[in-house]
């Protein structure tokens, strides 16, 4: 593997990165450690290396295959919390016939981890400039983007704004797409701990408590998501998938500090995105992926067929998988993928 740079690292983070390394035993080196542990199960040939945009930021990519011609590249776009590794489970099925690349987004993983705008348009303006500035330093005409979880709605968003360089659009259980229903207070009524822990907790990042549990930060994500280690146990018997994790989130906070500007109480987007989708050009073709036994709600993939009637858009559920779906069934999730490309060309 050639073109690695040296780990960044961002001066501009303030006191919370000089007082985090004495509590949270962490940082960008050993998360990138965490990183390599992940992708030593990939077989395939790769490179990795930063690609610079602009305001001195940095987007940590991953390529596969390169010099494949002919192909439309496939682009990985993970959700939120996460990073490259996770997709350890996908990489090797998918390039096998076109170039693909993963990165990291900006304010995650081992990206640069810049100051995004309190304001939720602004900062999901950051991200969708972020992956058009990428796509230009990579020197990419057309691409086929998969987007998990906040990484689809990104996708969505991009989607919009620059509809010229894409040839197919991928949601896998997207987030921020429905409304939040206005009638979820009386039919659904929230206990008052949670409406006043709720409170509590706004000020915060969502993050802010797997920080503030310190050197126990490990063992949190252990206890709190051994599935985790579930779904990678046919690659990993430790504890890797969980370091990774943990290295990953308890970085100084960037990405889901923009992630909190852009949402409202209890995780809704405050721009859904079902309220735009149908501006979106009607000729990129849509497929939703979502797990038969996730949690989320899978009503965006047949809203997304309505709101575009003369375009493609198509729903996949795949049994057997919750919210992780390229995780929990990852051959089946591979399969579509490559049918997917394969209709792209």
């Amino acid at each position: 593997m050639a073109g690695e740079d040296d780990v960044l690292t961002d001066a501009r983070s303030g006191w919370l990165t000089s007082w985090l390394p004495a509590w949270c035993p962490t940082s960008f080196s050993l998360l990138r450690e965490a990183e390599e542990k992940m992708l030593k199960c990939v077989t395939s040939n790769y490179t990795k290396r930063y690609i610079g945009i602009s305001n001195g930021n940095r987007i940590w990519t991953l390529t596969f295959n390169k010099d494949i011609s002919g192909k439309t590249p496939l682009v990985l776009i993970h959700g939120f919390g996460g990073g490259i590794g996770l997709w350890a489970l996908n990489l090797d099925a998918l390039c096998q016939e076109r170039t693909v690349y993963a990165f990291d987004l900006l304010g995650f993983g081992l990206s640069s981890r810049p100051k995004f705008s309190n304001d939720s348009e602004e900062a999901e303006n950051q991200f969708v400039e972020s992956i058009e500035e990428w796509r230009t330093k990579a020197r990419l005409e057309k691409m086929i983007i998969i987007g998990h979880n906040l990484g689809g709605y990104l996708a969505a968003a991009y989607s919009l704004k620059y509809p010229s360089w894409v040839k197919h659009l991928v949601l896998v259980e997207p987030w921020g797409f429905p409304e939040r229903p206005n009638i979820v207070d009386q039919e659904r009524p929230i206990p008052i701990w949670i409406k006043a822990l709720g409170a509590l907790l706004s000020p915060f990042n969502p993050l802010a408590g797997l920080r503030l549990a310190g050197p126990f930060g490990l063992s949190l994500v252990q206890r709190l998501r051994p599935d985790f280690k579930q779904k990678y146990a046919s690659l990993f018997d430790d504890e890797t998938v969980a370091e990774y994790i943990y290295h990953c989130n308890v970085q100084s906070p960037s990405g889901e500090t923009a992630f909190r500007s852009m949402t409202i109480p209890y995780g809704w987007a405050k721009r859904p995105m079902l309220q735009r989708i149908e501006h979106l050009d009607p000729n990129i073709p849509i497929t939703v992926i979502y797990g038969a036994r996730s949690c989320i709600d899978g009503n965006s993939g047949n809203a997304i067929k309505m709101l575009r009637p003369g375009s493609y858009v198509e729903t996949i559920a795949i049994r057997g998988a919750g919210h992780y779906v390229y995780a929990d069934q990852p051959e089946d999730f591979n399969q579509k993928i490559i049918e997917i490309c394969s209709s792209v060309d």
